[in-house]
């Protein structure tokens, strides 16, 4: 269990499910955090005050970030803020899947010592979040904006995730630059992905035609999965590896093309987040 009660890497339990209360608990922490760093930080109140102090719940704070890192002339923070707050307002499921993306990384990283400090400057996770938003929009049919919203979050933070794509929820993306999503993929629950890593295609071809991450996926840094396989559930594709075909469930894979090199036992690669290989081959 981690400092709030969740369920930690160690257990079997999907990390993707938090009730009410715990995004309640979440967001008390996070603001007993804000109220310590506050107090030891002079120069950071205006930020912590701004960011969470003075708002009176975790989806009210959490757009006001994410509207302050995505802001510009065309849409100013308080224009940003309200699109986010709307999106939360009519999905729930928005605030509770990114409670379970923070949740994941403090479990999850180990240079995560606080909530603070993801919710404050992970541009994994807010790239994330907006990429929730944005495919609220795609939904809703407001496909413009969710366009606008994408190449935002592009420039911004080096994160290319087309609209369309459904994510689960407790979803960790460590580092985040260079990770390009293409429209038809699927990533599922309790992923974990690193940076320049691609879910693209093949090439010109249409329809459904990019990869579908499964649930207890680790994607380790640099890997690039092309076309519409599928990563089976809780397996692992090591860093810098080229993936052209399925995975089978709890299968670790690496190469250029990958091919299986073990085979996963106990632990979920996602949540483990041990990026190493084995030295012999299977």
């Amino acid at each position: 269990m981690n400092d709030i009660g969740f369920p930690g890497p160690a257990g079997a339990g999907s990390q993707s499910e938090i009730p009410p209360s715990g995004e309640i608990m979440l967001w008390s922490a996070l603001r007993a955090e804000a109220i310590r760093a506050a107090g030891s930080e002079e120069l950071l109140a205006p930020l912590l005050n701004r960011a969470v102090l003075d708002h009176d719940g975790f989806a009210a704070a959490l757009g006001a970030v994410l509207a302050d890192k995505l802001a510009d002339a065309a849409l100013p923070a308080g224009r940003l803020a309200e699109l986010a707050r709307s999106a939360m307002l009519h999905d729930l499921a928005i605030v509770a899947a990114a409670a379970a993306d923070l949740v994941a990384i403090r479990t999850r990283d180990p240079a995560a010592e606080s909530y603070l400090t993801p919710f404050l400057y992970y541009k994994g996770f807010h790239a994330l979040e907006w990429h929730r938003v944005g495919h609220w929009l795609w939904q809703t049919r407001r496909r413009d904006l969710a366009h606008f919203l994408q190449s935002r979050v592009s420039e911004v933070f080096a994160v290319d995730i087309h609209p369309a794509v459904p994510i689960g929820t407790g979803v960790f993306i460590d580092h985040a630059t260079g990770l390009v999503v293409g429209e038809t993929a699927v990533i599922g629950n309790d992923v974990s992905i690193l940076h320049e890593v691609t879910l693209g295609g093949t090439g010109k071809e249409r329809g459904d035609r990019h990869p579908k991450v499964r649930d207890g996926v680790l994607l380790a840094a640099g890997a690039k999965v092309l076309g519409n396989v599928e990563i089976g559930r809780e397996a692992k594709v090591g860093a810098g590896s080229v993936v052209l075909s399925n995975v089978p469930p709890r299968a670790t894979v690496a190469g250029v093309p990958a091919r299986v090199v073990a085979w996963s036992h106990g632990a979920v690669p996602a949540l483990e987040m041990d990026q190493s290989l084995p030295d012999y081959v299977i």
